[in-house]
This record gives structure tokens, C-alpha cells and sequence, in this order.
């Protein structure tokens, strides 16, 4: 096997699109996630994002980056104006459906009536989760950053509410999300099924791992 270098000159010269392409892939395999957001006027609207990050557990904070804010952008304009929003896990069955969000609908449209969604409110905020996931969680915005060096905008939200199935919550407080069918990104527009190699014990010096995968049940 041969490798090839690029030099930062070498990514700069490279066709928009591709280099694009070439440095979102190169950050590997990302989480994909709707984000589920009310206007105030009270329309509902849906955002695709692969850029949700885990901040911290207590409090509950999950971080996520917003493309800039030069262009219409209604999920950013909906959260700020709101303060609040939704994250749902893509399933497997609606892949094609979640990526379709990230076509440019007019302001005045639903993503979730332009590709056959099913908005359901939740209880703690007022914003739609997507009824077909089997992950969701409420946010309220808690801090919003923007990164001078390319204007993106940093969204930090607290967890208030989280709805998911029954079945994949483990004993230990672990979310089986390959059970629950959750799917991962890479680059842009490659959508993939994950499969788990194992689930090892807490590392410490000295001490051999251990695989806890076999152990684990689901929280009755």
C-alpha cells in the first residue's frame, strides 16, 4: 500500500466541493441527528446535523456546531428565538428521509410534512420531537459561542427531557444505540449500520480489560 500526502497548500487548491468532502470525511464517523425546532409563529421545522457532541453529565450538556449564520438559516433563527429544541437519533428506516431535511426549503415549509415525518410535541418544551425515533431528547440552550475562526456558531444545550425505548437502557445507565438502530454519517451524504466489536471494562493501570458486553441487561 501507498500512501499520499497533502500538504495544507495541496487541501487549499482543491475544487470547493471536493475539499469539502475530503475534510469532513476525514474526522471519521459522526452521529446523525434531527433537529426538531418550532418558529414563532409556530411552524415546525427539521434540520439534519452530524455535529452533536457530548459536553458533560452533570449538568446534562450535549454541544452543537451550526453551520454560519450569513444565510438564512430557520433551525439556528428558531433557537435563539426560542431557546429551545429537540435532537432525535436517525433511524435506519427513515435514513432517506432525514437526509432529504438538508434540502433548502422555503422558510414557510415543514421538513417534516416535505418528507413524511411525524412531529410530536414534547412535554417539557415547546418544540416537536420526530416521532419515528427511538432516541430523543428536549434542550434548552444554555450557551451560544460563535467560533471567530470561520463563524460558526457553537450551541450548547441542557438536557430537560429524554424519550427512548424501553428495551435498550442497560442496568448500568448505558444507551444501546446500535439496538435502537441509530445510524452514523460520514462525509456528507454516506450513511452507515454500525456493528459493535465489544464493550470493555473501566482501563486501569496494571489490570487486564475485560469484555462487559455479556453482562449487560436491559433496565427493567
Amino acid at each position: 500500500m501507498t500512501n499520499r500526502v497533502f500538504t495544507q497548500r495541496d487541501i487549499m487548491q482543491l475544487p470547493q466541493r471536493e475539499r469539502a468532502n475530503f475534510i469532513n470525511s476525514l474526522s471519521g464517523f459522526k452521529s446523525a441527528n434531527l433537529v426538531g425546532t418550532q418558529s414563532k409563529e409556530g411552524l415546525n421545522n427539521l434540520c439534519l446535523v452530524s455535529s452533536v457532541f457530548h459536553v458533560g453529565a452533570h449538568p446534562p450538556l450535549v454541544g452543537m456546531l451550526m453551520r454560519p449564520h450569513t444565510v438564512r438559516r430557520d433551525t439556528l433563527q428558531n433557537i435563539k428565538d426560542t431557546g429551545v429544541y429537540t435532537l432525535n437519533h436517525v433511524h435506519v428506516s427513515f435514513a432517506d428521509k432525514a437526509h432529504q431535511c438538508s434540502a433548502n426549503y422555503p422558510g414557510d415549509t415543514s421538513e417534516f410534512e416535505a418528507v413524511g415525518l411525524t412531529p410530536k410535541m414534547s412535554s417539557v418544551v415547546k418544540a416537536p420531537f420526530v416521532a419515528e425515533s427511538i432516541i430523543s431528547m428536549a434542550l434548552e440552550v444554555e450557551q451560544i459561542n460563535v467560533i471567530e475562526l470561520n463563524q460558526t456558531e457553537l450551541v450548547i444545550g441542557r438536557v430537560v427531557e429524554v424519550v427512548l425505548a424501553d428495551n435498550i437502557l442497560l442496568n448500568d445507565g448505558y444507551v444501546d444505540i446500535e439496538k435502537a438502530g441509530s445510524v452514523a454519517i460520514s462525509c456528507l451524504d454516506s450513511y452507515h449500520k454500525t456493528a459493535r466489536l465489544d464493550r470493555y471494562s473501566y482501563a486501569k493501570p496494571e489490570q487486564a480489560l475485560s469484555s462487559i458486553w455479556l453482562n449487560d441487561d436491559p433496565k427493567s
